[in-house]
Order: C-alpha cells, then sequence, then structure tokens
C-alpha cells in the first residue's frame, strides 16, 4: 500500500513544484514577492503573529489531546469494568 502511494504522489507533487515554480522565480519588479512592498512593519508584524501563533496553536493542540486521553481513559475503564472477573460481576 505504502509503495503504491509513494507512486502516485510523486508525480503529483513534482507537477504542483512545476507549476509553481513561475510564481517562484524573481523577476525585475524591485524585489516584489507575491505580498508586495515588504519594509520592516510588514516584517515585524508577521514576527509578532508568529510569536502569537505558537504559543496558542501549541495549547490549542494539548487541550485537545487532554480531552482525547480523558476519553480512551474513560473507555478503557468501562471495558474493564465489563470484562472483569465473574465473581465480582455476580450471576451464575
Amino acid at each position: 500500500m505504502g509503495k503504491r502511494l509513494y507512486s502516485t504522489l510523486i508525480p503529483y507533487a513534482m507537477l504542483v513544484a512545476l507549476l509553481l515554480a513561475p510564481a517562484a522565480h524573481a523577476t525585475n519588479n524591485d524585489g516584489r514577492g507575491l505580498y508586495g512592498a515588504t519594509d520592516d512593519k510588514v516584517v515585524t508584524n508577521w514576527g509578532l503573529a508568529l510569536i502569537i501563533f505558537f504559543p496558542l496553536f501549541v495549547f490549542t493542540m494539548s487541550m485537545i489531546q487532554r480531552k482525547l486521553e480523558k476519553r480512551k481513559e474513560a473507555r478503557n475503564a468501562a471495558h474493564s469494568s465489563q470484562t472483569g472477573d465473574a465473581h465480582w460481576r455476580g450471576g451464575w
């Protein structure tokens, strides 16, 4: 399965790279990229956005993982109580 996935994924990745290559090619437009003129304010704002984004991302992913771990523990506790020793479950 993995070999088949790579054999289809690699040609598509190469096609995307070839299609995006002209956009990455530097032309003579005074160093402006796709965004436009990049001055100190733009760089500072992007840096501030990254400083804010990464801690929020880590916090959000940690909370999601915590929620999933609690669900797993509850599921394991319910399963272990159902499959316990017959002597403690009661019945014949």
